[in-house]
């Protein structure tokens, strides 16, 4: 009965779909036609900015009917019919929609602006009309009140459960009057975070600081070669530098010029909040407003309130907890940093005041009077090409896992392209890398999915995956020479790559993750980047082909937990900004600058010397992504890293290929199949112990072991008299003699 339920239902939505496919052939549309290409990724070489409105559209109408069936079907809901068949719907505007983001995210133009500005409210509205349809949520609701009678397996109960959650979590339950504001709140969040993401990308762009010869004393001769490099193809002479992290940060580290690297850092610290047509503070406020608003319409106290309650955390006071246990340590050792760095300020500028854009430029200083480090020196065995070689050796020595580089259509020159192929050589998916930065491309880095891991007539379809950053250029005679930080992301966004490629999920509705869960997959990648034995196999000089020596590879190592103090209160400040702006339970208009000081540095005690890695007017991951109310993901993941990594520490192989096995069996392939927690304990076998994440960030004092004096009495006698063969029995040892070994013991 069930499946003539199920084929009643299917004949209805494939009836929408022919309809669409009759379309399709007709269009030239190479996003609504079936793809001729390799491996199943995207035709890129055919795709242009003027298809995407019309796929979308197409796309929208498809779903809307696929939806209509669902609803129009007079046979009783069941899993099949409702919760499947809805499970199965949408394909094809999930893959557009995974597409145009990528692109317009890694290369971006004024089109495909306008298709975003235009289309992705649409989308956002078509969204909200299926999770508030009350007609639908009628169907999954009587599903799901009969859920213990339908015989379901784990993973059909699970994904019921989580479909209902995820219309309920939408509003499903409101009235109607409440469902209208709700969507009108949707809407026109869609539209601000878009012009938030907008202006930032346009402010990034427009900064530039261009130098003459008598102004780049001290810069590394790649640096040098670089910023002219970027001048000339500008049509300009000189030393040209923006706010790129490739470009400003090795400005920041190593140029004397302190008169310099403060233009250049305010220039960074001022993005989008100059009061000019792209300043973003208004768009904060509104954005602020309207979430606050969203979480007391769905019964929530606050949005982080409304956010958490679906992730690890549960609730903010958990993710709070954390944040506040790291901040007081974090900040302290920050205090300690400052002071030995502003003694190097004075020694070159008596009694100045030590400002946070200093912080790099004597952070170097102490780097190398006190470790003799060179990171300038470091970054020459670290190119590129080299780090995507080390992350592939790692891969295949933990996984058995290979990449060959394949000849597939791109959606731009530079990106390079792989096949995976899987310990037995079976397809796997496909990765593609985008390292550096360029006109059109937002700041940062990401991994995100072209095409996602599904399952069609009981066959897996590979996910194509890609790694988006903005690293140091080539130049003409020097390969991209990547910093520490660069290579740790690498290794960073191969790990979510990573997750995305093991991904053997039944249903699509299972495929995400808890946010604070997400991090891990990733971050646990870093762990490897400089151990030793991985280094030796992929750290080679881009000049000599010398293996990367063990004097240096020590001094990598010796100064691991330095300026940890700076890094990890940048973070935690971002991350307790997010959730403060959050969990404003009533709206009050507030200037964002004066609720940034109140809550670091009033509030907290934050010092000036130090930023939040992200002001408000600029923190895209929680205005224009998906970390609202989440930016403590990465501190809360680093708790499963580290705890995880302590598994791989404790055996005789950090590679250990069977812990490996379980990982990915465990954690990497199941996507959203099972609670975060449920999975990690599986891997490890308990809860993750915070202790290894506070080692590792330098901010956890070791317990005092109280003192054995008889034994250290013990050690004196055997190493000063060993003849005498002396030893010291303790009173609760000789209650368990007999009265003569008592005796002839304490006469020896």
């Amino acid at each position: 009965m069930k499946r003539l339920i199920l084929l009643s239902t299917m004949a209805l939505i494939m009836t929408a779909n022919n309809s669409c496919k009759e379309s399709q052939a007709e269009s030239g549309n190479p996003l609504l036609e079936e793809w001729q290409t390799p491996m199943g990724v995207p035709p890129f070489d055919k795709i242009r900015p003027e298809h995407y409105k019309p796929a979308f559209e197409e796309a929208i109408e498809e779903h809307r009917a696929q939806i209509d069936a669902i609803k129009a079907s007079d046979e009783e809901p069941t899993f099949d019919n409702v919760i499947l068949a809805l499970d199965n719907a949408g394909q094809r505007l999930s893959e557009i929609s995974l597409i145009f983001e990528m692109i317009s995210s890694a290369d971006t133009n004024e089109q495909l602006q306008a298709v975003e500005a235009e289309m992705l409210p649409k989308i956002e509205e078509h969204r909200n009309a299926i999770l508030l349809d009350a007609a639908l949520f009628d169907k999954i609701r009587s599903v799901y009140e009969r859920r213990g009678e339908l015989k379901l397996d784990d993973l059909q109960m699970r994904l019921l459960e989580k479909t209902y959650r995820r219309f309920v979590r939408a509003g499903a339950l409101l009235d109607e009057e409440q469902k209208a504001r709700l969507k009108e709140i949707n809407s026109e969040l869609a539209r601000l975070t878009i012009r938030f993401g907008n202006n930032l990308l346009a402010e990034n762009g427009d900064f530039t600081m261009l130098l003459t010869d008598d102004d780049i004393a001290g810069l590394p001769e790649a640096v040098r070669t670089a910023a002219a490099e970027r001048a000339a193809e500008k049509g300009q002479s000189g030393y040209l530098f923006t706010l790129d992290k490739p470009s400003m940060l090795p400005f920041l580290t190593y140029s004397p010029r302190r008169d310099l690297r403060e233009q250049l850092y305010k220039g960074y610290l001022s993005r989008c909040d100059r009061g000019n047509d792209r300043d973003n503070n208004q768009i904060i406020k509104d954005i602020t407003r309207l979430r606050t608003e969203k979480a007391h319409i769905l019964g929530y106290g606050s949005y982080a309130e409304y956010v958490i309650s679906d992730e690890m955390a549960s609730t903010p006071r958990a993710a709070y907890t954390l944040l506040e246990e790291i901040w007081t340590p974090a900040l302290d050792k920050a205090k300690e940093e400052l002071a030995q760095m502003t003694e190097l300020l004075h020694a070159d500028v008596p009694d100045a005041e030590f400002e946070s854009w200093d912080w790099w430029y004597y952070a170097e200083k102490v780097r190398k009077q006190n470790y003799q480090l060179d990171e300038s020196v470091v970054s020459q065995y670290l190119s590129a090409e080299n780090v995507r070689n080390g992350i592939f050796f790692l891969a295949n020595r933990l996984y058995g896992i290979t990449f060959r580089p394949a000849a597939l259509p791109k959606y731009h020159p530079e990106c390079s392209a792989y096949e995976v192929l899987d310990v037995d050589n079976s397809h796997l998916g496909v990765l593609y890398f985008d390292l550096f930065p360029r006109q059109g491309k937002n700041g940062g880095a990401w991994c995100g999915y072209f095409t996602e891991q599904r399952y069609e007539n009981s066959e897996r379809v590979a996910p194509v995956v890609g790694i988006v950053c903005n690293f140091t250029r080539p130049t003409e005679d020097t390969p991209a020479l990547l910093s520490i930080d660069e290579t740790q992301t690498l290794f960073h966004e191969f790990g979510h790559a990573l997750h995305f490629l093991f991904a053997d999920v039944r249903y699509r509705g299972l495929a995400d993750v808890e946010g604070d869960f997400v991090e891990l997959p990733s971050q646990i990648m870093e762990n490897w980047a400089f151990e030793k034995e991985i280094l030796r196999q992929y750290a080679t000089h881009y000049k000599t082909g010398e293996t990367m020596p063990d004097n240096l590879i020590g001094k990598i190592h010796n100064a691991a937990l330095f300026n940890q103090g700076f890094a990890t209160t940048e973070l935690t400040a971002a991350a307790l900004l997010d959730l403060d702006i959050h969990s404003i339970e009533t709206y009050a208009d507030f200037t964002p600058a004066d609720f940034e000081k109140y809550s670091l540095s009033t509030r907290r005690g934050l010092i000036p010397q130090i930023e939040p890695r992200y002001r408000l007017p600029y923190f895209s991951h929680i205005f224009n992504g998906g970390y609202s109310s989440g930016y403590y993901f990465y501190l809360w993941a680093e708790v499963l890293d580290k705890d995880a990594f302590a598994a791989f520490k404790s055996g005789r192989d950090i590679c250990d290929k069977h812990l490996a096995e379980s990982f990915r069996r465990d954690l990497l392939a199941q996507g959203g199949q099972h609670d975060g927690m449920t999975m990690y304990r599986k891997f490890r076998g308990a809860d993750p112990d915070k202790v290894h994440m506070l080692r590792a960030r330098s901010l956890w004092n070791e317990p005092e072991q109280p003192v054995d004096s008889l034994q250290m009495l013990q050690e004196s006698l055997d190493q000063f008299a060993p003849e005498r063969d002396m030893r010291i029995i303790r009173f609760d040892d000789m209650d368990e003699m007999t009265p003569d070994e008592r005796k002839r013991r304490s006469i020896r």
